[in-house]
């Protein structure tokens, strides 16, 4: 029979571990939306240097895991991003968010990343065209949402990881 005590404890273990798809879901072409948050909704990280090192981080991972990143937006307790894979099978976005994880974790300091990054595999049907920009439209508005900018344009810790090109921005009449 199984005491308050341990089974209170196996709750608290089992809130730890966000659901995940199988692995084969987040490898290839998938197309994820991420969400990665700070412990305790930390704030006061977000300066102009942690964005320039994200945008360097970010590259590589791009680099190295046949990712692009269509949007991104730094908000101040929590990161969103749009990630696509561009090879088969080489992509693997579970393995690639662990690594730019990792890589922007001395970064953040004193705050740190919650347990696990939450994620939302797009399916088949948020992958057409016009939902594929609903879904980059929301991410891009989350700071006119938190009342942090008028507009995504006016925001400064939003934009885009496109390998080769450096000029793409979203907040671009012609993105």
């Amino acid at each position: 029979m199984e005491t308050s005590d341990s089974s209170h404890e196996r709750k608290r273990v089992e809130k730890r571990h966000l659901p995940r798809l199988a692995p084969a879901a987040y490898r290839g072409f998938a197309s994820v939306h991420w969400t990665l948050t700070l412990d305790h909704r930390a704030t006061g990280w977000l300066t102009a240097i942690f964005h320039h090192t994200w945008q360097f981080t970010l590259l590589h991972t791009c680099s190295r895991y046949d990712l692009l990143c269509p949007v991104y937006v730094l908000m101040p307790d929590h990161i969103h991003l749009l990630s696509h894979g561009i090879r088969e099978p080489g992509s693997d976005q579970r393995i690639a968010i662990e690594f730019l994880r990792k890589h922007l974790r001395a970064h953040l300091a004193p705050a740190s990343w919650q347990h696990q990054a939450h994620d939302h595999v797009l399916d088949a049907h948020e992958r057409a065209p016009g939902a594929f920009q609903a879904i980059a439209h929301y991410i891009f508005e989350n700071p006119v949402r938190a009342r942090l900018a008028a507009n995504p344009a006016a925001y400064p810790f939003i934009g885009c990881c496109i390998p080769g090109y450096p000029d793409l921005h979203p907040t671009q009449s012609d993105y």
